[in-house]
């Protein structure tokens, strides 16, 4: 089951807490209530601490989220993956594909 709770730090930052599994059954949730709650900030952390699982559909949802965000010129980062949702993202090169700056905490090559 997946579920998120979003912490408004100032008027314009917020963190999104991630708990579950980002499969394709959260697409929907994601799709209807946290790109909307998320896109009216400037700045907002996307928390993986408690996230054990994500599959394509979610990997997909949220590379589509990151991007929307981003043209609407909101800072988006990706914080606190654990090992095994780290792995699969790094398996199929997500920090590289949506880019450095929303991977803080991932050391790249080449640095």
């Amino acid at each position: 089951m997946f579920e998120y709770q979003i912490i408004i730090h100032e008027e314009d930052k917020a963190t999104a807490l991630l708990k579950g599994d980002i499969d394709i059954e959260a697409t929907e949730m994601m799709e209807e209530e946290l790109l909307s709650a998320l896109e009216k900030f400037q700045e907002v952390e996307l928390h993986f601490k408690d996230v054990l699982f994500v599959d394509s559909t979610g990997i997909g949802l949220l590379m589509n989220h990151v991007r929307e965000l981003c043209e609407q010129k909101v800072k988006v980062t990706i914080i606190q993956l654990s090992e095994d949702v780290y792995q699969v993202f790094d398996l199929l090169q997500i920090p590289e594909i949506l880019g450095r700056e929303v991977f803080p905490e991932i050391l790249f090559q080449n640095d």
